[in-house]
């Protein structure tokens, strides 16, 4: 239950901090005192998005803080699951909007995702707006309704799994069918690209070896000569550099015997002698291998031509990219040839999922329409309680071509509240008065099944008066036996049930206009009804009117 609320800063509030009580609360005041202001900072504090136009003007930032009391309700696997840190006793929900823009988000002082608090606030409390009035002609506010009575959520689950597994796999049969089909339309071309590339051979770093034997039979007189100039330099019997490395050795070995360093000097001209003669010879032969061979020209050029070209087709710089571009075109056409086996595999995937989905939707559908009759006739029971002895109410459970994220049903409530007038959809024939009572007895028969710590009604009571509000305002005080209801009204029937009454009111001075909110005691509360009874002008009547509502004549 929601145990006490702080705000400060927001909207019209400066600071606010008021303590809740167990059991069914009224909230009352004028209109346009600020009400739906503490409603819009206590949904901030359950995950909604902020707006910086929430802060009061010329502040910084505003805060909301919230205090539930969770130790009759076991928590604990919902905040394993998601992460939040597991506390038995309580939860402080707080929440801070900077004019910055950003917004930050705690539990119990650690920094959670809005995600997170906006869960875990749907497992401690319910707000009903006067807009959820409008939410009954919804389809799937019926749906959830119905799924409520027939306890279905652990199903419901396993079927939306399925159903997206099921999604999922007819996404991808389609995206197949859509690359096959247009891979198949590019076949022959790729086919084309794959057997120019594969036709020529292209063996990785022959471009560099083919571009360097260019150049050498492009230069190769050039270099022939070169070669025997550096033969002759070496070998010629005259002045070659062999020919007197020869001479040399022969003359230092002249000195052996009688200069101690002929011997090392001797091997050092003679390794250099025995290099050089080698490389003589080597000069020689490089010589005689290198000739002008104009049909090995032709053909190396011709093969460079054919890379190049490939290479420009293709708009890349060597013969490793051409080669990668082949393997994938080779991957491509493999592809294609398996495409119709690849698509007959995920057809019979698709095929077996829808089946299992099916099924479970079945058994949906089964729980729903079991529990149709038994909701229909408490439905029909609780509001011919309220002033309506002549309701007929229907849920219709219909299965769709499709299906959906529900199951393969769509559901239907059928109202008519006099016995001649045929049964309609609810949204089409209810009037406001009429929505609000409906509302509030599907609100108590969900209550009862979700068991939820708080519920606040924010004037559910609209277009109803007299005994019939009477009758709404004990339902509520008996949903107040069971679980924290409070109820923000105008009606004094209603607001004379609460065993708390809260009074929210404006406050002006001379340069700004606040909001407040303070619980009243036993006097004031009695003034209050008064004034809700007979308007400004409070007359004994009504005083005495409201001690009778109140028990205190």
């Amino acid at each position: 239950m929601l145990k006490s609320l702080y705000i400060k800063n927001y909207a019209l509030i400066d600071s606010l901090e008021i303590d809740f009580n167990s059991g069914f609360s009224v909230i009352t005041g004028e209109t346009g005192a600020g009400k739906s202001i503490i409603l819009g900072a206590l949904s901030l504090i359950l995950g909604q998005r902020a707006d910086v136009k929430s802060i009061k003007q010329g502040e910084d930032k505003c805060i909301i803080e919230g205090m539930f009391d969770v130790s009759a309700y076991d928590l604990k696997s919902f905040c394993e699951e998601r992460g939040i840190e597991y506390d038995p006793d309580s939860y402080i929900f707080r929440r801070e909007i900077l004019s910055s823009g950003k917004s930050r988000a705690f539990l119990n002082d650690s920094p959670v995702s809005l995600t997170d608090m906006k869960e875990l606030g749907s497992q401690l409390i319910d707000i009903h707006s006067q807009h959820q009035n409008l939410m009954l002609g919804d389809s799937r506010f019926q749906m959830q309704v119905v799924d409520l009575m027939a306890g279905t959520n652990n199903l419901l689950k396993e079927y939306q799994q399925a159903y997206k597994l099921y999604k999922d796999s007819e996404k991808s049969l389609r995206d197949l069918e859509d690359v096959a089909k247009k891979n198949k339309a590019d076949e022959d071309y790729f086919r084309y690209q794959y057997s120019a590339l594969s036709d020529v051979k292209l063996i990785d770093g022959e471009q560099d070896d083919l571009e360097q034997e260019l150049a050498t039979l492009n230069h190769a007189e050039d270099i022939k000569a070169a070669l025997f100039k550096v033969y002759t330099l070496l070998s010629d019997d005259d002045r070659g550099i062999v020919s007197s490395l020869k001479d040399s050795m022969n003359t230092i070995q002249t000195l052996q015997g009688i200069y101690s360093k002929s011997d090392e000097i001797s091997q050092r001209i003679e390794s250099a002698y025995v290099d050089l003669r080698d490389l003589s010879t080597e000069m020689e032969r490089f010589a005689e291998d290198v000739e002008f061979n104009p049909e090995r020209l032709a053909f190396v050029n011709e093969r460079l031509d054919q890379i190049y070209s490939l290479q420009q087709k293709h708009r890349v710089t060597s013969i490793a990219d051409l080669l990668g571009i082949q393997k994938d075109l080779e991957e491509r056409l493999e592809n294609i040839d398996s495409y119709d086996q690849q698509i007959e595999e995920l057809r019979s995937e698709v095929e077996k999922k829808y089946e299992k989905m099916l099924a479970l939707a079945e058994q949906l559908s089964g729980k729903r329409r079991a529990v149709t009759n038994s909701f229909e006739k408490e439905l029909a029971d609780r509001v011919a309680y309220l002033g309506m002895p002549n309701i007929r109410f229907q849920c219709d459970v219909v299965t769709e071509a499709h299906p959906n994220i529900y199951g393969m049903d769509s559901v239907v409530f059928r109202f008519s509240a006099n016995k001649n007038v045929p049964l309609q959809p609810i949204a089409n024939v209810a009037s406001g008065g009429e929505i609000s009572r409906v509302m509030l007895c599907l609100k108590a028969m969900i209550a009862g099944i979700t068991a939820l710590p708080t519920i606040i009604f924010d004037e559910i009571d609209t277009g109803v008066s007299g005994e019939v509000a009477d009758k709404m305002g004990q339902i509520m005080q008996e949903f107040g036996d069971k679980m924290q209801v409070i109820a923000i009204t105008h009606l004094p029937q209603i607001a004379a049930r609460g065993k708390a009454h809260y009074f929210v009111y404006k406050s002006d001075t001379e340069d700004r206009t606040t909001t407040n909110l303070r619980l009243l005691s036993d006097d004031e509360r009695i003034r209050e009804l008064a004034q809700m009874l007979s308007g400004s002008q409070i007359t004994e009547a009504a005083i005495e009117n409201a001690k009778v509502m109140l028990g205190k004549a």
